[in-house]
């Protein structure tokens, strides 16, 4: 019965149809005879495959865990193949017999042996291939509407199951959703994205490893590549299966005027991580500083930067922090950095002497630039020493600042020792006026 409204679902006459079928095939397959007897041939073949299975993946485990020095891809394949080792022993067993009964008896006999033998066997190929799907829950979801499609294709009741799920609709004046449609798009868009996501990842392996492109236009491209190829994955989904996206386009404006008011933040930085990309300010491999933290950038999100430092820690930056905020890039333009150290002697010592040991020592310090030789200063006459600067280059500040500075110290202290250079340290005379009478007088009390 056919219902006029919204909700147009004309379900009875449909179902029923096909449940019809289902019982009379049922009723016809297990009337004595040899449908029956193929029946009972085809559960045994289920269960001897199920208690040889346990027997071999007992055994099978066992030998596995001793195989250490073996490959993990090989162990890989084991297990998968150990996994479905049940569909693989009912395939075989299912197709051994109905070959035995093809040469016994009439080929009507085993009918429904071959028809267990060839489901089955799709079950086991649609299992391994399943495997090819990386996401778990995914992939369970591919695997059990594959084996729902497959039992229902070869059970020979796929066009009737697809008609009723087609008149399983909901209807708002000339649009039109049903559950067939639902699942149509699902499967096309699903099989889109797949071939979209390989396609991005091949194409970011090649731009990624393109010397010619800045890193931040690199970044910026596979950003730009994989928007592009999802979104028309899922547009040409809903058109291939016949969905009017005239609507759509209304619903989606409408949503886009919420999420702008409900996302601002986020659409904030997603705008300012393009704005990063394009004016190249920021790329992935520069040494940055934003307040107290001090890193190299690791990755560039549409959201946020990593910024990974020496100690490990990894801090998300948003991309509006970035854009508005002061933000030092230690290798901008190039990766040469500057750094300052300052040290004092006595004054007893040759300034003269100083400034060229403290050099001497700098220069020969691993990770010092030799074209840009270090330099020595007198900055000041302090209250118990000479007062010195020196500066020296690097070009690795992603190795640390803290480490090379310690290096040069530690040369320097090296070189002082050497050629009899002291560094002084704060001395103190303190007097006590009229301090000796006092004390007398409080001894003779």
């Amino acid at each position: 019965m056919d219902e006029e409204g919204p909700f147009a679902i004309p379900l009875e006459r449909e179902f029923l149809s096909l449940w019809g079928q289902v019982t009379t095939y049922s009723q016809d397959v297990l009337r004595p005879g040899w449908k029956l007897w193929q029946v009972l041939i085809v559960i045994g073949l289920m269960l001897a495959a199920w208690l040889l299975r346990r027997w071999i993946a007992a055994r099978m485990t066992a030998w596995m865990r001793k195989q250490t020095g073996r490959p993990k891809w090989q162990l890989r394949l084991l297990v998968i193949f150990r996994n479905r080792l049940g569909l693989v022993l009912f395939a075989a067993f299912a197709w051994g017999t109905w070959f035995v009964m093809q040469q016994a008896t009439w080929p009507s006999r085993s009918y429904l042996v071959g028809l267990a033998a060839t489901i089955g066997t799709a079950l086991m190929v649609v299992s391994f291939l399943a495997r090819l799907i990386r996401n778990p829950f995914l992939r369970k979801i591919v695997s059990w509407g594959l084996w729902i499609y497959v039992t229902l294709f070869y059970l020979g009741i796929w066009s009737q199951t697809r008609v009723a799920l087609d008149r399983v609709a909901i209807e708002f004046g000339e649009f039109r959703i049903s559950i067939l449609g639902i699942l149509s798009a699902t499967v096309v868009i699903g099989v889109l994205f797949f071939v979209a996501r390989f396609l991005s990842a091949t194409a970011s392996s090649r731009i990624s490893h393109n010397e010619d492109l800045s890193p931040s236009m690199r970044v910026l491209l596979v950003k730009l590549m994989q928007i592009t190829l999802y979104a028309g994955a899922f547009f040409i989904g809903l058109k291939a299966v016949g969905f009017d996206l005239t609507g759509l386009a209304v619903l989606s404006g409408a949503i886009g005027v919420g999420l702008g008011f409900g996302l601002q933040k986020v659409v904030s930085n997603l705008v300012s991580g393009v704005i990063i990309l394009l004016d190249k300010s920021i790329k992935p491999g520069d040494v940055i500083s934003l307040g107290e933290t001090f890193g190299w950038v690791t990755a560039l999100t549409s959201r946020y930067v990593s910024i990974t430092t020496r100690d490990g820690k990894e801090f998300l930056i948003p991309n509006e922090d970035l854009i508005t905020g002061q933000v030092v890039n230690w290798s901008h333009s190039n990766s040469f950095v500057r750094l300052d150290i300052f040290f004092g002697t006595a004054y007893g010592d040759d300034p003269h002497l100083v400034r060229r040991v403290a050099i001497e020592a700098a220069s020969g310090t691993k990770r010092v630039l030799s074209s840009k030789p270090p330099v020595c200063h007198i900055v000041g006459f302090g209250d118990s020493s000479v007062d010195y600067i020196l500066r020296f280059w690097i070009s690795d500040p992603t190795a640390g600042l803290t480490n090379i500075r310690g290096n040069v110290y530690l040369a320097l202290w090296d070189a002082f020792k050497e050629h009899g250079i002291s560094i002084p340290f704060p001395q103190r005379e303190v007097r006590m006026l009229g301090g000796a009478a006092q004390i007398e007088a409080q001894a003779a009390e």
